[in-house]
This record gives C-alpha cells, structure tokens and sequence, in this order.
C-alpha cells in the first residue's frame, strides 16, 4: 500500500494549518509532512512535541546528537537526511555529522554522553541504572535534561516510525544528506 502524498488542498482539514506553516517555514512542503497529514493528529502533535523539544534546556546540536540516534537506530533515511541538514546548518563538525550516521562514538566526550545515555533510555525503556544517570549527570547535564532526553525520544521515535510506515522519499532539497540504513 502506498500512502497519500496529501496537498494543501488535498489533506483533511485539520492538517492544513500545519501543512500551510511547514510550507511558509521551509520554503516547500516535505513529502513527508504530505504523507502524514493522512492523519492529522499525528502531524499536528509531531509538530507540537518537536517544537517543545526545540524549547529545552540542552544546546542545539545536543538535540540534534539525540534526533541523530534515534534516526539511525530506527533506520529512518529520511530523519537522517534531514537531521545531516540541520547539523550542517548549525556548523556542526563534519566528523561528528559522519560519526552520528555511521553510529560510531563521538570524539566530543559530552555529546557522546548523551548519545549514549539516549541509547541507554531506549534500551531500558526509562529504567537507566543509578550509574548511568550519574555518568550523564558527570557530563555536564542535569535531572531537567535527562527528562528532556525522554520528550526528544518520544518526539523522534514518533517521526521515525511514521515515516518508514509511509515510505516518504527524501525531497530534492536534502538530496546531497541521503543515508541508506545499510551503509551505516
């Protein structure tokens, strides 16, 4: 089955507001803002849940070490092609950008913390040792952030999954940030 490449025009009304202010935003309307317009909650509340993660206490390209994990952990082509972007744009070190979509440890001891300590969320479902709170903790990060780890999970582990169920292609824009699950 292949799911609906919605327009403006074309998706449910609930989701045109959202579709209108990705459009206004970006300078195009993603593919896959498109596809998951198919239900407007889920778009409207992964822009909600994105947008407050975009409010938290960790520094930018924190966030954009934990959106990297998840992506990749799930296997979202997409994610990581558009999450590359981000981290281009945000100046990021071209080491750290191929470390985080090859999966390897990051020379940068504190972002490895949280990439780390993301992974350990993950794999606990949230039930982190006393440790590696501590080691967390030991980088530099507080309790507010370790909390905040959940919401970037939660927001990222909602986009990933939406987005390999619809299949949305990578947009023309991201092309040059195009990863394969495989060559990881």
């Amino acid at each position: 089955m292949t799911f609906t490449d919605h327009t403006i025009e074309s998706a449910p009304a609930a989701a045109r507001r959202s579709m209108e202010a990705v459009l206004k935003h970006q300078g195009y309307l993603p593919s896959a803002v498109g596809r998951l317009a198919g239900s407007p909650q889920l778009l409207n509340g992964f822009l909600q849940i994105s947008g407050l993660f975009e409010t938290t206490t960790l520094e930018p390209i924190a966030r954009e070490v934990l959106v990297m994990t998840i992506a990749t952990r799930n296997g979202c082509h997409l994610c990581v092609a558009m999450h590359s972007a981000k981290l281009t744009s945000l100046e990021a070190d071209p080491t750290l950008i191929a470390a985080l979509r090859e999966q390897r440890p990051l020379d940068d001891a504190r972002l490895e913390a949280i990439r780390l300590f993301t992974l350990d969320v993950v794999a606990t479902s949230g039930a982190v040792t006393p440790d590696t709170l501590r080691s967390f903790l030991e980088h530099g990060y507080t309790e507010q952030n370790a909390l905040e780890v959940v919401l970037g999970i939660g927001a990222y582990t909602l986009s990933t999954l939406a987005n390999r169920m619809t299949g949305a292609p990578v947009d023309e824009a991201l092309q040059p940030f195009a990863w394969s699950e495989h060559a990881a």
